[in-house]
């Protein structure tokens, strides 16, 4: 699916997602990355669901975001509560929601100003949809 929408000039945003991929201003990544509204984070380094673990939480933390959006590929899924804990710890709100409601919802609240940090690993199977 693409997405077309106003922004700010130098904030990313998602602009497309699908079966393996999602799409960062024009840029595709079929691996896991985060965002943020000023900066990607390429080598998130996360290859699969079962790989998460506390660090890769702890790096969202560095990023300083006010919530953490975790697209959790096709299908939502939750982590468990220890590995997410930093950000509890940190009164860092945090939602869990499969990669393509991420991406919007990620949109939405950037384009609201929002400090928001998404973290996303690509959809597989048949749960994505469209172009990028």
């Amino acid at each position: 699916m693409k997405f077309q929408l106003e922004t700010a000039a130098g904030h990313y945003l998602f602009t497309g997602y699908g079966a393996g991929y999602v799409v960062v201003n024009g840029v595709r990544y079929e691996k896991s990355v985060a965002v943020t509204a000023r900066r990607i984070i390429e080598d998130w380094q996360v290859e699969s669901w079962e790989e998460l673990s506390a660090r890769h939480f702890e790096f969202l933390l560095g990023l300083a975001p006010e919530i953490v959006l975790l697209g959790t590929g096709a299908r939502l899924r939750f982590p468990r509560p220890q590995l997410t804990l930093c950000l509890t710890q940190a009164r860092i709100g945090f939602e869990a929601m499969d990669t393509a409601a991420a991406c919007r919802t990620y949109n939405i609240l950037c384009a609201e100003g929002r400090n928001v940090a998404a973290a996303v690993l690509p959809e597989t199977g048949s749960g994505g949809a469209g172009n990028g």
